[in-house]
């Protein structure tokens, strides 16, 4: 007997999402059905591909092997689906689109309404993650990279670039102080990133030709943390342009060391693999989204 897609698809969704459940959730079918189709999948191959107990699953080595090979196939189905929906006129199907909550809450929510008036076919599935996720691993179609990038493996297109600037609120210089200096900042309160020291780097000279390395006060891992606690009052923080935009324009947040402050700008990119056909409803939010950037100040 030949395997069919419905096993293959059963089996990536489980080893995926982790579990029977989980899968037959994604699916929409019953625990039951993902289970009857592992079943008969693993014995049509005669192996094991998977371990399982009531609290989790393994792989078993022919199992990773054969998960390789299962992924290829469904992505040559997709490439064949994308090649048909390319003759529509109107695109259409799924787009799993991930970014960094900043990014995702204060530029892409913001044009949801316009993108899915113009697509309504296209059904958007919209991820956050703080860190750097494998695309595949994922199951997503764009990933937005924000900074440098690392992956040579995977095709990008640069959307804008995003000014970083150096912001407090009004309450919190009312209570410490306006830095004068560079120097000044070693005697405030100064928010970064926990994760990556890369990210705390500031657009400010610690020398001729040395931009200031600091240790936070108060760190985390997601810049709109960052934000909100700079709102509150709790330090210094910097800033991406597109994600204070409004607190700029409302007063929340206000410049610090404006005059020396140095021009520094994180570049904002859609990356997807370089073996995935560029799909019809891929090159439309890519168009879409540049075309929104290029027209209003959102970086």
């Amino acid at each position: 007997m030949k395997i069919t897609l419905e096993e293959l698809r059963a089996w990536v969704g489980v080893v995926d999402s982790g579990s029977i459940t989980a899968a037959a959730g994604q699916l929409g079918q019953t625990t039951s059905g993902i289970s009857r189709a592992l079943s008969r999948l693993e014995s049509k191959l005669q192996t094991t591909l998977l371990h399982r107990t009531t609290r989790r699953i393994a792989l078993t080595e022919e199992g990773l092997l054969f998960l390789e090979h299962a992924r290829e196939i469904l992505q040559s189905v997709e490439r064949a689906e994308d090649s048909l929906a390319q003759r529509r006129i109107t695109p259409s199907g799924r787009l799993r689109v991930n970014a960094a909550t900043p990014f995702m809450l204060h530029v892409i929510l913001p044009l949801l309404d316009e993108f899915t008036a113009r697509y309504p076919l296209i059904q958007l599935q919209l991820n956050t993650d703080d860190v750097v996720i494998d695309l595949l691993e994922q199951q997503t179609d764009i990933a937005i990279r924000i900074g440098d990038l690392q992956d040579s493996t995977i095709h990008a297109r640069l959307l804008g670039c995003s000014k970083l600037q150096l912001m407090a609120s009004p309450a919190y210089l009312a209570k410490y102080g306006h830095p004068a200096s560079v120097d000044d900042l070693a005697r405030h309160r100064l928010l970064g990133f926990s994760q990556l020291d890369k990210h705390n780097v500031w657009p400010v000279w610690r020398r001729e030709g040395e931009f200031l390395q600091i240790k936070p006060t108060l760190s985390a891992s997601s810049g709109e943390t960052l934000r909100q606690l700079a709102i509150q009052g709790q330090g210094i923080v910097r800033i991406s342009d597109f994600l204070s935009r409004e607190d700029r324009a409302c007063g929340r947040l206000v410049p610090v060391l404006e005059a020396e402050t140095q021009c520094m700008f994180h570049q904002i990119h859609a990356v997807y693999y370089r073996n995935t056909s560029l799909s019809v409803r891929i090159r439309c939010f890519l168009d879409f989204l540049s075309e929104q950037i290029a027209s209003k100040p959102l970086l």
